[in-house]
């Protein structure tokens, strides 16, 4: 027994490493994009760019406004926000369906929708583009809303079904007994129900949205619809690359979703839990 309780008690120094090194490997990153945008571009071409900075500055960061990083802020907030409410808006109900819904119809549908995890976006990039300038929306930040929230709609319909899963029969039982109508149910016990999903939905779209390069590329050309990844371009001339500009934009567009994160890693781990035990 005492020996058995020893090898519980030994310390797990394998984890430990492991979890030394993924802390090395995430955070040397970060020192890098935090510490260069601190230092002045001719310091950065002089020292190189592992070297540690002489004099720390700010102005990378007032010169990331001066070419225009508030409006491709606000309009990369405008496709995230978009593409979430879009996603919601049909991803709740829908998940609501597959799982009350005995109907065979609603079975196909929700097949239907699994075989949209199996179409990647460069695959049809050529098809989206005929859609959205046959339907006149070219160059347009709803060009972008609308494709980023149809490939975020499959995976998002799996984490809602399966968080909706989990919420007892009982409960539905007990609402019918009370006489609550099937929107009463929706508003009062599937959506407070469903927090954890919706939240983890919200990241996992705002972060498509927010990242997505291809859309904005492919289905916009004005100055007045970038985003921020295509935003990033400005640091990139013929006669080279601004990389502590670069990087400072980097670090300011990167906050919201830290925010975003923060404000939800409750929610999140919970939401990607869902289901784990059926």
């Amino acid at each position: 027994m005492a020996d058995l309780k020893g090898r519980r008690q030994r310390p797990a120094v394998g984890a430990g490493i492991g979890a030394g090194l993924w802390f090395l490997i995430v955070a040397i990153p970060i020192y890098y994009l935090v510490l260069t945008s601190l230092r002045g571009p001719g310091e950065y071409m002089a020292d190189g760019p592992l070297a540690l900075p002489r004099n720390l500055t700010f102005d990378n960061y007032l010169n990331v406004f001066e070419i225009g990083f508030h409006h491709y802020l606000f309009n990369s907030l405008i496709v995230a926000v978009g593409a979430i409410s879009l996603v919601l808006l049909v991803a709740v109900p829908a998940a609501y369906a597959i799982v009350r819904s005995r109907s065979r119809t609603v079975r196909v549908a929700f097949m239907l929708f699994l075989l949209g995890l199996a179409v990647p976006a460069q695959a049809v990039i050529i098809p989206i583009y005929l859609v959205i300038t046959r339907m006149q929306l070219y160059d347009t930040l709803i060009a972008i809303i609308l494709p980023t929230a149809a490939f975020t709609l499959p995976i998002s319909i799996v984490v809602l079904t399966s968080s909706l899963r989990d919420v007892p029969s009982s409960l539905y039982e007990a609402m019918a007994l009370d006489g609550a109508s099937n929107r009463q149910v929706f508003w009062n016990l599937v959506l407070p129900m469903s927090r954890p999903g919706v939240v983890t939905v919200m990241i996992f779209v705002g972060l498509n949205a927010w990242n997505n390069f291809i859309f904005p590329l492919v289905l916009t050309q004005s100055h007045d619809t970038r985003v921020l990844p295509l935003g990033l371009w400005e640091f990139q001339t013929q006669y080279g690359t601004d990389v502590p500009g670069l990087m400072a934009a980097v670090v300011l567009s990167a906050l919201p979703i830290f925010a975003l994160y923060l404000f939800g890693r409750r929610q999140l781990l919970s939401g990607l839990a869902a289901g784990a035990g059926k």
